[in-house]
């Protein structure tokens, strides 16, 4: 019987993975898609990172690229991949797991195909679960093309005529900008007041900044991790003024309902939209593991990844222990400990 099994193969996975491997664990990697990368594959296309590739080593190997550079999606992947063959970590692809249940000491992983046991679980799934629209949305026309974020991957999914972007995190600015830089009317229901941050201060990146000051060591128990974890974050890397101000870009403040053709928004009513992207976020989804106590967000009640559940562990969720935990280059310190 293996030592333990890691559920996922993003960066959360392969952080454990190494120092599991350095402790001479018997383990094994399992995930539900069929290549290493394909979560991040699975984004649009334009897709790239915020931090600057010295700040996105994982444990053992540096990421390939010059310093400074913001690298794609592309290659994250091929990073993930790259490290996988250097450390010989093993992974079971095309395995969903399905549920998960302790019985005599013994943790149980269902999927598809069978069974799998093993003496200790760490999930490293990440906080991107269940992709979110509002109730309204089934309301739309059907002649309107909807897609949320997590499948949108370029301009060539929209059909001709106007569009609309929902959402007012990094994912919906980018997405906007992407959008409406082609010409096409686009309309936008999210803040137009967001905070937002340059990707270099001094002729420094923003994540020197963050490093040199501990803003992303700070503990979510911490008085200031408290008050930045409940406060909205920042849009980083994008001029939101310029966006807003383009002639084809509509703000109409917050969707608030839909019939047929016909969406409501707080400053306005628009039958024209013949595309809707909801970049409106994820809802997290841990109902497949039994006995697991949730908090009110719907994540796992741990300690630092420790779990209520003896053997049961959790790696790469937002604000695990501080504001970097899900960041590809913070959770190798979560990993380490």
């Amino acid at each position: 019987m293996l030592d333990f099994i890691i559920v996922g193969s993003a960066q959360a996975g392969l952080s454990m993975a190494y120092h599991l491997k350095q402790m001479g664990k018997s383990f094994l990697v399992v995930d539900k898609e069929d290549k290493i990368g394909e979560s991040w594959l699975s984004r649009w296309d334009s897709l790239k990172l915020f931090t600057p590739t010295e700040f996105n080593h994982l444990e053992g190997m540096e990421f390939p690229s010059p310093k400074g550079h913001y690298p794609n999606k592309y290659e994250v992947a091929a990073y993930f991949e790259a490290y996988v063959e250097k450390f010989e970590i093993p992974v079971q692809f095309n395995t969903l797991i399905t549920s998960i249940e302790k019985k005599k000491g013994v943790f149980r992983l269902k999927h598809e195909d069978g069974e799998l046991k093993c003496a200790n679980v760490i999930i490293a799934t990440g906080p991107f679960h269940t992709p979110y629209t509002p109730p309204f949305s089934v309301k739309v026309s059907k002649k309107v093309r909807q897609i949320h974020s997590n499948y949108y991957k370029n301009l060539d999914q929209l059909q001709e005529g106007d569009a609309l972007v929902v959402g007012g995190g990094d994912s919906g600015f980018q997405i906007l900008d992407e959008v409406s830089r082609k010409g096409k009317k686009t309309f936008f229901a999210g803040p137009s007041d967001a905070k937002t941050l340059p990707q270099e201060i001094l002729g420094k990146t923003l994540w020197w900044w963050f490093t040199k000051t501990g803003f992303l060591s700070y503990s979510k128990h911490s008085w200031i991790g408290k008050l930045i974890a409940n406060r909205p974050q920042p849009i980083i890397g994008l001029d939101i003024k310029e966006i807003l101000n383009r002639e084809n870009v509509i703000p109409v403040g917050r969707a608030l309902n839909a019939d047929g053709k016909t969406m409501t928004f707080e400053m306005d009513e628009v039958s024209t939209i013949k595309n809707i992207v909801w970049a409106t976020g994820y809802r997290p989804n841990f109902n497949w593991i039994q006995g697991l106590e949730l908090d009110k967000k719907g994540y796992p009640k741990n300690k630092r990844g420790v779990s209520a559940i003896m053997g049961l562990y959790f790696i790469g969720l937002p604000w695990l222990h501080t504001r970097g935990s899900a960041t590809l280059g913070g959770v190798k310190k979560d990993a380490a400990t």
